[in-house]
């Protein structure tokens, strides 16, 4: 198995609706923060206009801030709305964004999840994914310097063309939940693909179906999707006992649940169960997410590769259903036993240990042994 990268995914939740939005921001720069010490290598950061608990409205406004409070992150938008906005000037925040964090931005782009978002600028949810193949298309020649005359219902382009070269070869992925929309455009453009949906029932059924377009679709674009740029979402909540993690979430799971079942209208994202122990159940026993120990989460991570067939960066989706300083724990578990399994970094540290155990009795014999032999030496000094 080839070394795996991990990141966080923030859409960011942040549930039940009313909390304090500057407060709410301020715990999210603290997850970047962590996950840029603990060595995690990425972080994607949601766009979001309505429904109360997702604050962030712009994540290229976000990144520009955050990257500042980071050493190593890469930072990505996810995703822009693509149809929400005119794909030029997307294009030209891109490029600037490219520049301002020197080569660490990602840009990832999607339809829109919220319908709520769409329906407030009128954009018919029948029509939302189609516009995003359009626009795709539309923002990939402008990101490579072609111009670019277009018209939609929704933006109007004559002769138009970006000002800014890259700073450097960013890469752009494409959201996918169920549908096929996401890896049709992905591999008309040349994009990797982002699973935002792999661990709910219904997106890990299609992720070999997912991969298996990709392939057939960008040979027919010229295109060689890369498996090393696939990533995998899921959520995950660890705790040394799965009795811990449990008692864990009890803070804020039923919240995130209710928001998914009552207020997001997005049915390939809804909590089961009306109970917090349904909802547990839920999230455990479908393989929604993991909350339990870091034996758990590599087996759900072990579990996506066989069902995919093999995928890149893994990207824990970040929730509050735990306090701060619990997720905070949970993190630090994630980075210290999952990480070092996929990375393969622990494998010459057991070495090393186990090579001074098999030495162990010779060598403290004979450093004993060497420690009398220079005091006999030199009786009157201190040892």
């Amino acid at each position: 198995m080839s070394r795996k990268s991990f990141g966080i995914f923030l859409a960011p939740y942040h549930c039940p609706a009313g909390q304090n939005p500057t407060a709410a921001f301020e715990r999210d720069l603290d997850v970047l923060r962590l996950a840029d010490a603990l060595g995690f290598a990425e972080a994607w950061i949601g766009e979001h206009h309505s429904c109360g608990s997702e604050l962030i409205p712009d994540p290229f406004l976000f990144i520009a801030h955050a990257v500042n409070h980071v050493r190593h992150l890469r930072l990505g938008t996810g995703v822009v709305s693509l149809p929400y906005h005119n794909p030029l000037w997307t294009a030209e925040r891109a490029l600037f964004l490219d520049h301002l964090t020197r080569g660490r931005f990602m840009l990832g782009l999607g339809p829109g999840a919220l319908p709520t978002d769409a329906a407030m600028i009128g954009l018919p949810l029948a029509e939302q994914r189609a516009a995003f193949e359009v626009d795709v298309e539309v923002l990939a020649a402008l990101l490579r310097g072609e111009r670019v005359t277009a018209k939609t219902d929704r933006y109007t382009l004559v002769d138009a063309m970006t000002q800014l070269a890259p700073y450097s070869d960013f890469e752009v992925a494409v959201a996918a939940v169920a549908s096929a929309t996401g890896p049709r455009a992905a591999a008309r453009i040349g994009a990797s693909l982002l699973s935002l949906g792999a661990t709910t029932p219904g997106g890990f059924a299609t992720l070999a179906r997912h991969w298996d377009m990709m392939e057939r679709r960008g040979a027919e674009y010229g295109h060689t999707p890369q498996r090393g740029r696939w990533r995998l979402v899921g959520p995950v909540h660890l705790a040394e006992t799965r009795e811990q993690a449990i008692e864990d979430v009890r803070y804020g799971l039923d919240d995130w649940a209710d928001y998914t079942q009552h207020v997001l209208a997005a049915p390939h994202l809804r909590a089961a169960g009306s109970t917090f122990a349904e909802r547990v159940a839920w999230v455990t026993d479908c393989g929604m997410g993991v909350i339990g120990t870091p034996a758990d989460a590599i087996e759900q991570i072990e579990r996506l590769e066989a069902e995919s067939g093999g995928f890149g960066p893994f990207l824990l989706m970040h929730h509050e259903w735990a306090r701060p300083d619990a997720t905070a724990r949970s993190y630090e578990l994630f980075a210290r036993h999952v990480m070092p399994h996929f990375q393969g970094t622990g494998v010459r540290l057991r070495a090393a240990a186990e090579y001074a155990r098999s030495r162990w009795e010779e060598l403290d014999q004979a450093h004993g042994q060497a420690i009398q032999a220079a005091t006999s030496r030199h009786p009157d000094a201190a040892t």
